[in-house]
């Protein structure tokens, strides 16, 4: 990784920040505002169990695709402007699924917003890294952070505003955030134009840092150790997180006696806890030697968490969610080492890429095999005997994330 001197965090960046903290908060607004009002958009579209089943699964599989083309997508076009048809793709999602008047509609109109998702949730990592070099920890923190908070909100506020002013409403009005963080990025391309034009060319501003990546190096991704040692971190809490959010609130009510009312309010509580990992997980992987300790740590408390849930369901149940919820924090663990196990941001996108498709996939799959295990099984022991299986996994991983060598190196070996 380039070695650069730590500048005040808004030197030169102010454009830049607010642009990754604003598309940060539209990353999941599309996927939470949906689920809590999906009475009400059945009233006029009716949703049967497998469309509600698909329109679950649509974002995980989006992320997993448009993880594996996204990197194409910013070789064309550059991060910025990747970006910028990112964030149209959820402007228009949005807009099109409040005027959907039917399951083919509704179906399409989140296909397109949820590949924007997608495409921003690679191309974040990346732009950290090319305009924050210096405090990968501290933006990574920070944006990890807004994607919990923008998790919470949608559901608090989707069931008032479709009461009030319909579904439609409800689910369209989040086009407005897409749009405002939209400016900035248009913002910095016009304003680098202008540099490229001018006859006394600028020399390079800390918002357009210098790097190059040789593309041999990347050739080699599906091969790389290190390329899949973060992937199955970033996997494990992919698979758990979907998992918990499909399942839980179902679990609480038959294995701990919860009404379905005091099971949401448990859901929450595993969300909420995506607020404290992403503020201090960041920060204390970019400082720590060993990262490997804090995959230990994640798996540790997923394990006792589920184990919470399997023996003691009725007992301290507050408990064991909020363990399951801190386990989640191998998320942003797993987007701070993408910078850190990489030189340049073409290699961080690459990386990126790769490790999210692969994630997003094992996220997908989660609660699929958790319904099927339910249904053969008749019960939840199997279930989270199979989350319990995934946990230990990402222990394996953590002997190869622990080691400080980049994915550059680890492919130029290969080669050799």
């Amino acid at each position: 990784m380039t070695n650069r001197p730590r500048r005040p965090l808004w030197a030169g960046r102010i454009l830049a920040l607010s642009g990754i903290l604003l598309v940060a908060w539209n990353l999941r607004t599309a996927v939470a505002a949906l689920s809590p009002i999906i009475t009400q958009v059945s009233a006029d579209i009716p949703l049967g169990v497998l469309a509600v089943s698909v329109l679950g699964m649509l974002p995980p599989v989006c992320f997993a695709v448009f993880g594996i083309v996204t990197p194409m997508f910013s070789r064309w076009w550059g991060l910025e402007w990747s970006l910028v048809v990112a964030l149209v793709a959820i402007l228009a999602g949005h807009l099109l699924r409040g005027a959907s008047g039917s399951l083919a509609m509704l179906m399409i109109a989140s296909v397109i917003g949820f590949a924007g998702l997608g495409m921003g949730n690679v191309l974040l990592p990346p732009l950290v890294k090319k305009y924050f070099p210096d405090r990968i920890g501290l933006v990574t923190s920070l944006y990890a952070t807004v994607l919990a908070v923008s998790t919470l909100v949608p559901p608090l506020v989707a069931v008032p505003v479709a009461d009030t002013a319909g579904w439609r409403v409800s689910l369209g009005m989040w086009a407005l955030l897409a749009g405002v963080a939209i400016v900035p990025w248009l913002a910095m391309i016009v304003r680098e134009r202008r540099r490229a034009a001018s006859p006394h060319p600028h020399p390079p501003t800390a918002d357009v840092p210098v790097e190059e990546a040789d593309p041999a190096l990347l050739r080699g991704i599906w091969s790389s150790p290190i390329a899949w040692a973060i992937a199955v971190v970033f996997g494990t809490s992919s698979l758990n997180a979907y998992s918990m959010f499909a399942w839980l609130p179902e679990l609480l009510q038959e294995s701990a006696g919860l009404s379905p009312a005091h099971a949401g309010v448990m859901l929450s509580l595993f969300a909420g806890m995506g607020i404290p990992t992403g503020l201090v997980i960041p920060v204390l992987t970019a400082r720590m030697k060993n990262v490997g300790l804090l995959v230990y740590l994640g798996a540790l408390l997923f394990i006792v968490g589920d184990l919470g849930l399997m023996l003691l369901p009725g007992t301290a149940t507050f408990v064991w969610v909020a363990f399951a919820g801190l386990g989640p924090l191998l998320f942003p663990l797993a987007l701070v080492l993408i910078n850190l196990r990489t030189r340049t941001h073409e290699a961080a996108i690459a990386l990126s890429g790769f490790v999210q498709s692969v994630g997003y996939t094992l996220g997908a799959l989660g609660p699929l095999f958790v319904g099927i295990l339910r249904e053969v099984t008749g019960g939840w022991f199997w279930p989270i005997v199979f989350l319990l299986a995934t946990a230990v996994a990402a222990t394996v991983a953590a002997t190869v994330v622990a080691r400080p060598h980049m994915l550059e190196d680890d492919l130029a070996a290969r080669e050799r």
